[in-house]
Formats: structure tokens, sequence, C-alpha cells
């Protein structure tokens, strides 16, 4: 009994309440701002025909403290149980008469309770453009039931709130808790409404007005959002920054870190910030101009180093290394020669000549180095570059060119020629100069022979000196087959010509003479002697040849052989009566040569007795 005057009591005082709340009249219609707001009414069969009748009063009772219009607040009406009606669309009425009128004619389905059914219709049928719904406008739905929902609510009202729907959900008498917290949103304390009857429903629509209609929660209230707090009628939800994503609690945030989820294409190093990264790169390497592939650092290709001789390069570091025959030093930068002749076993038969980091082997005057560039030996055995320059002008005709060919080929056959060995090169020049075959072409004396005889006569002019760069500038260059100065190898130029040239010759006859190369001239007929004098080589009497005739220049042939190959004549000597020659040039020149191979043989001879006393000075 007690219990009963107590809720009497209560109900007593809600209606006071009630009563004593000033009506909304036109004056004090909602201005919260537009709002497109949808009835999602539970017509099952549980619910009483006077309890309806209390709902659709609750509904009209909203209405009417609302700023009604196609501008201002939109509403829909959806009745539900076992199957959807929809009674009007955002869209139908403009005007609130119209809106009262149509929710007194609603006819209730009285079936079952399909509660997930009716909001998944309200999210994909009711808040759609078609049906009226505006654009950065809120979407409200409103849902009333009185029973347990027949179907699966939890994660169609998901997706519905995840579309921007804001949900209140009002139980009465049976409803279920828990359904009507998995329906609303969040905070629920402001969402989920629970009442004893329908006639107490009208609770809810005060609460509901004052939340519609009332303050700024995000201005006027510790909403407890952590970012950014955003207010919609009657309450509000949190949002965070870029970068930062929303926790569980609905109100703190935290950064989005995509390093750590792998979103990021940095080749080594990713560097996180909220929502965002940058690349970087390990130590030694560099950051590429796509701000995410990394290069290295290679400070020896910069310059970025102080190595005096080697630079080897690791990832944004380096060391120093010294050439061959160098040694590094503490200080792990500069180098020091070593002394390789006296630290290696160098094998040279004479004597040693260190060099920077290197050494090479030298012989004793009138012997020369072997190819395995330690041993010294005569001409058959020895090593030479020789290039010949042979006059193709026109004073040489046809038939005498012949013979220079074969005067070419007898030179030939007296040297040991191999590509370790001695090599020849063979240049033609008239008005112009030609390369026959250079240095590196040929390795054996038949090739060269065969080569020579194939040679075209060329004719015109006779330009000596043009023919003496050549040879100086590209004969004798490495790219043509010379071996490299620093070997020690011998260069012999022999130029044969049988006029005077068109072109002066002091200036390149000079200069080859002062490269090391040692210059022959064979004149023949008009040959000017002053300018082969010019051209030879010291002394001149070894190194200068000249005969009347093409037909004696094999006698010459014969001579070059016992100049460049001294000891090769073993003593077999040939001394021409005097008059038998056909000039005082040639005399002299047999003469001379007679005696300068007799002296290289006394001379020779001296130096292997000295050998020979000494190797028995030291058995002793």
């Amino acid at each position: 009994m007690k219990m009963r005057q107590l809720r009497a009591l209560c109900l007593l005082t809600l209606a006071a309440l009630a009563s004593a709340r000033p009506k909304a009249g036109p004056e004090q219609k909602c201005k919260s701002g537009p709002v497109d707001l949808v009835f999602l009414i539970d017509s099952s069969r549980s619910v009483r025909p006077h309890e309806f009748e209390t709902m659709r009063k609750f509904m009209i009772d909203i209405l009417s403290t609302l700023d009604i219009g196609l501008n201002a607040t939109r509403v829909g009406v959806v009745q539900y149980s076992s199957q959807l009606r929809n009674e009007f669309s955002l869209k139908t009425h403009a005007k609130l008469d119209a809106m009262v009128k149509n929710i007194n004619e609603i006819i209730p389905l009285a079936q079952g309770t399909m509660t997930g059914l009716a909001i998944k219709y309200i999210m994909n049928s009711a808040f759609i453009a078609e049906e009226g719904d505006r654009p950065q406008v809120p979407n409200v739905a409103v849902i009333v039931t009185d029973g347990r929902p027949q179907d699966r609510v939890a994660e169609v009202a998901v997706e519905a709130r995840e579309k921007g729907i804001e949900i209140y959900a009002v139980g009465v008498a049976r409803a279920d808790m828990a359904s009507l917290r998995a329906m609303a949103s969040p905070p629920y304390e402001d969402h989920v409404f629970l009442v004893e009857s329908f006639d107490l429903i009208h609770q809810f629509g005060l609460q509901f007005q004052d939340k519609l209609c009332g303050m700024d929660l995000c201005l006027e209230s510790d909403h407890g959002c952590e970012h950014i707090c955003e207010s919609s009628p009657g309450s509000f939800h949190c949002l965070c920054l870029p970068g930062y994503t929303l926790n569980q609690d609905g109100k703190t945030c935290a950064a989005i870190d995509l390093c750590a989820q792998g979103k990021h294409d940095c080749e080594q190093i990713c560097v996180s910030s909220p929502g965002s990264f940058t690349c970087d790169c390990n130590k030694g390497y560099q950051l590429n101009d796509n701000k995410k592939t990394c290069s290295t650092i290679d400070l020896c290709a910069e310059g970025k180093h102080d190595c005096e001789q080697i630079c080897i390069s690791a990832p944004g570091v380096f060391t120093c290394d010294c050439y061959k025959g160098f040694k590094l030093n503490k200080d792990k930068k500069t180098c020091t020669n070593m002394d390789m002749c006296n630290t290696v076993e160098h094998g040279c038969e004479h004597q040693c000549v260190n060099t920077a980091g290197s050494y090479y082997c030298i012989c004793p005057e009138g012997q020369l180095l072997q190819e395995d560039g330690k041993s010294c030996g005569t001409c058959k055995s020895a090593n030479i570059d020789l290039v010949l320059l042979i006059d193709g002008s026109k004073s040489v005709r046809p038939q005498n060119f012949e013979l220079v060919k074969k005067f070419v080929n007898q030179v030939v056959d007296s040297l040991d020629v191999s590509a370790h060995g001695t090599r020849v090169g063979l240049v033609q020049y008239s008005s112009r100069v030609r390369t026959e075959f250079p240095l590196n072409m040929y390795h054996t004396a038949d090739e060269i022979k065969a080569a020579v005889m194939k040679v075209d006569y060329m004719e015109k002019g006779t330009m000596t000196g043009l023919a003496l760069k050549h040879m100086l500038e590209n004969s004798f260059s490495e790219a043509e087959g010379a071996r490299p100065s620093s070997r020690n190898i011998p260069r012999i130029g022999l130029v044969f010509t049988d006029g005077r040239s068109q072109d002066d010759i002091t200036e390149y006859a000079k200069k080859a003479k002062e490269a090391g190369i040692t210059m022959y001239a064979v004149g023949v007929g008009k040959a000017v002697e002053d300018e082969l004098r010019e051209i030879a080589s010291e002394p001149q009497e070894k190194h200068f040849y000249y005969t009347t005739d093409f037909t004696a220049i094999n006698t010459i042939a014969e001579n070059l052989k016992l100049n460049v190959c001294p000891e090769e004549s073993q003593g077999e000597i040939e001394v021409k009566d005097p008059c038998a020659c056909e000039s005082l040039v040639e005399f002299q020149q047999a003469t001379m040569s007679s005696l300068e191979q007799l002296t290289q043989k006394l001379s020779g001879m001296t130096a292997r007795l000295e050998q020979l006393e000494n190797q028995l000075l030291s058995r002793k």
C-alpha cells in the first residue's frame, strides 16, 4: 500500500513539474539550426492501443517545440514491427499542421519487433538525398521501443553511427537496456532513456527538447574531449586532430604511427609524426631527392679525404692505402717509397734502378734488355721498337719503290720480331703521311714482310718534316704499340728518302732525338747530305748512309744490320776496296763501321775477362 502511494506521489510531482514548465510558443521555437530528424516507432503487438496514442502525442509534443520547415528542421516518421512502413519522409511536409495530421492517421502494424531491420532501413532509405536528407545537416534518429529486438541490432547500429547518424534510444517498460545501449550513440547517459510506462514517455520529450534546443554543450559543459568537441543538437561528440585517432573512451586521442604500422616506403629509417612520417638513412648514407631511398656517401669519390695515394671507400668513411712499392706511414694517410731494389728479389742481371713504387733493370752499353725484363743480350735476342719512314714521292718511281720495299724486308730479316721482342711499324710519306701498319699490328717477320709487299706507291711531293712529326706524335705512342719508356726498350726511327724535303725538318728531327729516339737516315740519289746528317743521331757516321743508286741499297741494309746488331756479324766484316766505292762518303762509312765493330769486340772481350777474373777471386 505504501509503495502505491509513493509511486502516485512521484507521478503527481512529475506532472506538476511538467505543468510548471513554460510551454513553447511560436516565439520559443527551437533555433538550434537545421536538423534532419526521423522517428522510428515500435508498433509491435505488445504496444496497446492507448500506449500507441501516448506515443503519437509524444511525437506531436516534440514537433511543436521545433522550427519546422524545408530550410529548418525536417522530420520523417517510420513505424516498424515485423515489417516497415514509411509514414512520411524528410521531404514530405514543410509545415507542422501537415505532419500532425499525418501522425494522427498512422495505423499500428501490430506484429513482431525487428529493430535491426528498421535501423538499416532509415540508414539506407530515409537519410538519403532522394528522400530529403541534406548534406552538412545533422542526422538524428529517435527510436522508441517497448521490447527486446527479435534481430541483431549492434552491427547495423555501428554502421549507422559511422555514417553520422546520432541515435537516441528510448525504452519503455519491457525494453532491454543492453539492446538500447547497443543502438544508441555515446555518451549513453545522454542518448539512452528507459521509463516504466508509456505514460512517462513525456519525460524523454522534455529532456530531448533540452538537448535539441538547449545550450552548446561543447562551450558550456565539461565535455572531456582531448582535441576537438563538435556540437550536435542536444549533444556533442569528440574528434581528433589530423594524424590522431579517437580512443575507445570516445574522448582521448592517440597518434597514428604509420611507421609502426608499416604504412611507409622508406628504404632504411622511418621517422614517425602523428599521421605522417619522414624518411632518413643509416650512418654513411644520404637521402636521395625522392626523400625515400638512400645512397652511399662515397667520401673518396667526393674528394673528402686526405689520403696521399689510394682512398678506399666504405659508407660514410674511408681508409688509406699505398701503391705497390710504397708503405703506409703511422699517420695512416701518407706513404713512403720502399727501396724495391734492396727489398725484393729483382733478378736484374746487370743493374736495378728504383722508380716511384717500382723498379726496372738496365744493361751495360752495347747490350739490350731481354724479353724477361731482367737479363741482357745482343740484338738477335733483344727488343727494339723500330719505325721505318719510306719516301713514296713521285721522284722515287714505281720500279725503285719495289726496291725500297725489298730494302725494308732485308732489315726485318735481321731482327727477332715477336709481340714481346722487336716490333716494327711502317709509315709512307709524300705530300701527306700514311701509316701502313703500326707497331702492334704484326708479330712475326713473315707477316710484316707480306704486308710490306702489299704497300701501294703514293707518288706526289716529299714532306719529310711532316713525316717526322707524325712518327714522333703517333707512331711511337703506346696507342700504336710502342712499349712504355719505363721499360727502357730502344726506340729506333729509320728515314729513307731520295730527295730534298719540301718542308722544314729541323724542328721535328731535333724533337725526335730529344725524345730518346735513335734516328737513322738513309739517302739515295738526289737526297741532300745536310738534311740526312740533321736527321741522323750521333755519331752521325754510325747513323747516316747514302748511295747514288737504288740498286745498291741492299748493301746499306747489310751495314745497317751491323750497326743495330754489332755482334751479329761474328767477325765477318767486309772492308771494301776504296776504288770500288761509288763515293767517298760510302768508303768512309764502310771503313768507320768496320773499325767501330773491331773496337766493340775488343771491349766485349775485355769485359768478359774481367768477369772471369772476378769469379775466380770470389771462389778463393
